[in-house]
């Protein structure tokens, strides 16, 4: 076990990706059945995110989810995973709501709990707030690898809602400042969300750590989604993630036609029997 540990891929791999010219890919997963398909997929990286508050929970927003519930997902993605474990992708959880934003002790506490009790083996925050960027000090410190999110960052839900990020001159002035910020912090990687297109060039052009994108154009060093978007199963679907297939009226249609064809095949003995 410990030799395959050695070979495992570690979160710093990204930067050498980068530097290779080596696109990522990263999809998410919310259970072992999501797990095993995006593992089967050939994705580079699972993310865990706290958007599992809203695909599969139900609920209007990322921030009722808990620590206990990301701790309770990861473990269920991982249950999923059927390679040898060296073939295995890198997997990130996000740190929900409050995990992070009351403390660096918190913080640890919690970026901890789950790399011991998981199969993550990095975390994902939002922000570059001064206290933020403490955090990721102290985590990146500890041991705990640390990616990055800038631009739409749903826990940030009250204050920026859903809309785009940095359209103004002032603030993309602040997101390249916060992208080097965390990259000096220690960050491997960086989500940014929902930002124009020249945005995310730039910061990709500028940074060492690799740029990932979702709904940031092309022109980033890889792409994550929310596979329930791409699978066309989200009851909402983003503007900058259009499905590649209509899954949720395939899988309607498809458990209708059976369950119709249970109704047609129960009624015949009933029907038999009165004749």
């Amino acid at each position: 076990m410990l030799r395959e540990y050695l070979k495992k891929m570690l979160p710093s791999e990204l930067i050498r990706y980068k530097q290779r010219g080596k696109s990522i890919t990263i999809l998410t997963a919310w259970d072992s059945l999501s797990g095993s398909i995006v593992e089967e997929a050939g994705a580079d990286v699972v993310l865990v995110g706290d958007s599992l508050g809203m695909v599969i929970l139900g609920h209007a927003t990322t921030l009722p989810v808990t620590l206990d519930q990301m701790l309770h997902h990861t473990q269920a993605v991982g249950r999923g995973f059927k390679k040898p474990l060296t073939k295995q992708p890198l997997v990130v959880c996000d740190l929900p709501f409050l995990s992070y934003q009351c403390g660096e002790d918190k913080a640890v506490a919690a970026a901890g709990s789950l790399l011991k009790n998981s199969c993550a083996a990095a975390v994902k925050l939002e922000g570059a707030e001064p206290e933020v960027l403490s955090v990721i000090e102290r985590l990146v410190r500890m041991g705990i690898p640390v990616m990055g999110h800038l631009g739409l960052t749903p826990q940030s839900v009250h204050k920026l809602g859903y809309r785009r990020q940095a359209e103004d001159k002032v603030s993309q002035e602040k997101i390249f400042t916060q992208g080097l910020q965390l990259q000096n912090a220690g960050c491997f990687s960086l989500v940014v969300e929902h930002v124009p297109t020249g945005v995310a060039s730039y910061l990709t052009k500028e940074l060492e750590i690799p740029v990932i994108g979702i709904g940031a154009g092309k022109n980033c060093d890889g792409q994550v989604r929310v596979t329930a978007d791409l699978l066309g199963l989200s009851s909402k679907q983003p503007p900058f993630s259009q499905p590649i297939i209509e899954g949720h009226n395939l899988f309607v249609k498809a458990l209708q036609e059976w369950v119709e064809q249970q109704h047609f095949e129960g009624e015949s003995p009933t029907n038999e029997a009165s004749e």
